[in-house]
């Protein structure tokens, strides 16, 4: 599957700021960290393995190294075990920057059990924000760190896969994925 892929580190010395790419049954996910922890995994359509490292050095003015930051070693680790149905919680720490209310948005992300969904009235509910729920939505689609901040996990109102920055086929594969290894096997949407 993905285990025998090759992992390709980029160390952006100057900025203290480590990449990995991470092969993933959806594709490419890059990852980031610093030394306070993950600040960024998404999904990439571009590999970075066709990445141009020297041309990335010398436009940003900084070395490179294949030296990988910890939490980006534990990220990969964590990540394989969550694509193979083993790992339900991610213990991660996590170094992202965004306004107040984006912070509150996406720690309460990280509340909707695995193998669940919730509809962003739930969400906006549960954040005592009820009118809040465009402003909602959008911090959602803001969230920096896919799958370890699940906004997978939320849902229209009305029941339907809506807004995911990964593509609505790897929500629909993610949710699919969390409902077949959660213990509850509950429904999904």
């Amino acid at each position: 599957m993905h285990r025998g892929a090759k992992t390709t580190v980029i160390v952006l010395l100057n900025n203290n700021l480590s990449l990995i790419a991470i092969a993933t049954p959806l594709g490419q996910m890059i990852g980031g960290a610093t030394d306070e922890g993950v600040c960024f995994c998404e999904f990439n359509e571009n590999p970075l393995s066709e990445f141009n490292y020297k041309s990335f050095s010398q436009f940003f003015e900084i070395e490179t190294s294949q030296t990988l930051n910890p939490h980006l070693k534990t990220l990969k680790i964590q990540l394989d075990e969550y694509f193979e149905g083993k790992r339900k919680e991610f213990s991660i720490p996590i170094a992202v920057r965004g306004t107040d209310f984006q912070h509150k948005v996406w720690a309460q992300l990280q509340h909707i059990p695995y193998g669940t969904t919730q509809t962003y009235k739930q969400q906006s509910k549960n954040l005592n924000q009820p009118l809040a729920i465009r402003a909602m939505a959008h911090a959602n689609g803001q969230n920096p760190i896919a799958i370890m901040i699940p906004c997978h996990r939320v849902i229209g109102t009305n029941g339907k896969l809506t807004g995911y920055a990964g593509g609505l086929w790897r929500k629909k594969w993610l949710l699919e994925h969390e409902r077949n290894n959660c213990p509850l096997n509950g429904t999904l949407f």
